[in-house]
């Protein structure tokens, strides 16, 4: 039971943190603009544990003025990285890139490096960039929009913004698994199919690092402002494609771009601003490497549950969910394809509905799984007064009930085909094979090696989130 003392003097605190932030915002702002400026008390936008985004109005000698504040958390260790958003947001403005204003930055307001800018009105939510009719117009341009800002952010020379770091794209993968992750055969299959297929190189340009439905502000016209720049960084420009074709940033829809559009509008998009046009083969290498990037950042979002640093719902729920990107993965090297599976839970249920006095001898009923099943529809239903925020974690917590119950019912079946798949290639534990493939004492083209990762795949999201079996990977494109 939460004790709602400490309930009230934690939301005392963030009281007084705000009241603080506001006379800071007011003083720093009557020096940006030399003259008085009283401010509204900041108000916390949803946002990651690293940054914090808050929304208030300053009142100037001209008007009101809506504002966002983001600042980065880890105190005096960020400056850097906040100087350098700050730059690249006012380079990109001076490109054509449409950017919030920046107002002001500096390497401390409350403690933290922060980032002053306009508030830009504006729907970021990408399901809803997708269904609402108020953005059917916007839909049609989107994927051509996208790819023309990329191509004016790709106009912005590396040379002249100092400390943007390059890395070798593969072996930023390897350190990324390598520090967040076991050793996975999807993974192995990933690198060694980029290994193998090599693109020309393209001179360095500025690359957004995150450019992707849910990082713009949209409008019924169409995009308004490129958010989030701290993953910026030089390399390749067509990273920043393939990065916004990936399936995840699809929401279920089956158009490759966003959801809202094909891959020929997005380098149509590109090449009239670009004056060049990436080729097929250059976009699908970058769209495989982001793919098993975002297996990875799965991974590493997880790890924030699985190491202790916060005790957090979603992130343990990610951990089981880590099986939709690897899907994805094998979708885009054209390994497996969709296909619609039924979920274990609809026979179940149904039946549970005649079996409810039953109890699992000697307990009296209902049974565990009933009890997990009512706890589940309870949060559904959003009976414990849920709201904001707290409702989206209710879902959350629906659906980690819903993997706990299907590994009841699974665990020994799928256990039973894991060990089989493995025995057959001469194989004690998935780590071993992966270390094969890495080695390459196996190659990928071995007989059941990619019917074991496959299938193993396939296994995990039918206890993790069947539905995702059957979403579509991408229409055909001429």
């Amino acid at each position: 039971m939460t004790d709602q003392g400490s309930v009230t003097d934690r939301e005392s605190v963030t009281d007084r943190e705000s009241v603080t932030d506001q006379e800071e915002i007011e003083a720093r702002l009557s020096v940006v603009w030399g003259a008085p400026v009283t401010a509204t008390v900041p108000s916390t936008l949803p946002g990651g544990a690293s940054r914090q985004t808050m929304r208030f109005t300053a009142e100037t000698a001209d008007g009101p003025r809506d504002l966002v504040l983001r600042r980065d958390l880890s105190g005096p260790a960020g400056a850097a990285t906040m100087d350098l958003e700050a730059r690249v947001m006012a380079a990109a403005a001076a490109a054509g890139v449409p950017v919030p204003e920046l107002v002001d930055s500096g390497p401390s307001l409350g403690g933290n490096p922060y980032i002053v800018m306009s508030h830009v009105a504006g729907e970021v939510i990408p399901r809803r960039l997708l269904r609402d009719e108020a953005y059917a117009t916007a839909r049609e341009t989107l994927a051509a929009q996208f790819g023309a800002i990329a191509a004016r952010i790709h106009t912005m020379s590396p040379d002249t913004l100092g400390g943007l770091a390059r890395q070798d794209p593969i072996a930023a993968l390897r350190a990324l698994a390598e520090r967040w992750d076991t050793p996975r055969p999807s993974v192995e299959l990933g690198i060694r199919w980029l290994e193998e297929h090599p693109v020309p190189a393209v001179a360095d340009t500025v690359v957004h690092g995150d450019l992707r439905n849910g990082n713009a502000i949209v409008g019924p016209e169409g995009i308004r402002a490129v958010l989030d720049w701290e993953l910026v960084h030089r390399g390749d420009p067509v990273e920043d494609l393939g990065w916004l074709c990936v399936k995840a940033w699809r929401f279920g829809s089956a158009l490759p771009v966003g959801g809202f559009g094909t891959r020929a509008q997005l380098l149509d998009g590109y090449e009239e601003v670009a004056g060049w046009r990436p080729t097929d083969a250059q976009l699908h290498w970058w769209e495989v490497y982001s793919t098993l990037r975002w297996v990875l950042i799965c991974r590493q979002q997880a790890a924030v549950h699985l190491e202790g640093e916060q005790d957090s719902l979603e992130h343990a729920v990610i951990g089981r969910r880590v099986c939709e990107a690897e899907f994805d993965l094998l979708l885009t090297l054209g390994l497996t394809h969709p296909e619609k599976t039924d979920d274990v839970l609809t026979a179940v249920d149904a039946a549970e509905s005649e079996t409810v006095g039953t109890g699992a001898a000697p307990h009296d009923a209902p049974d565990a799984d009933h009890l997990l099943a009512v706890v589940e529809r309870t949060l559904v239903r959003g009976e414990l007064g849920a709201q904001g925020g707290a409702r989206y974690l209710a879902r959350v917590a629906a659906a980690a009930l819903r993997i706990a119950r299907r590994e009841i019912l699974l665990s020994a079946e799928v256990a039973g085909r894991h060990r089989e798949r493995l025995a057959g290639l001469g194989f004690a534990t998935e780590q071993d094979l992966a270390a094969a493939l890495r080695s390459g004492a196996v190659a990928p083209g071995t007989p059941g090696v990619v019917e074991a990762v496959v299938g193993t795949v396939r296994d995990k999201l039918l206890v993790a989130n069947p539905g995702y079996l059957g979403r579509p990977a991408a229409p055909e494109e001429g």
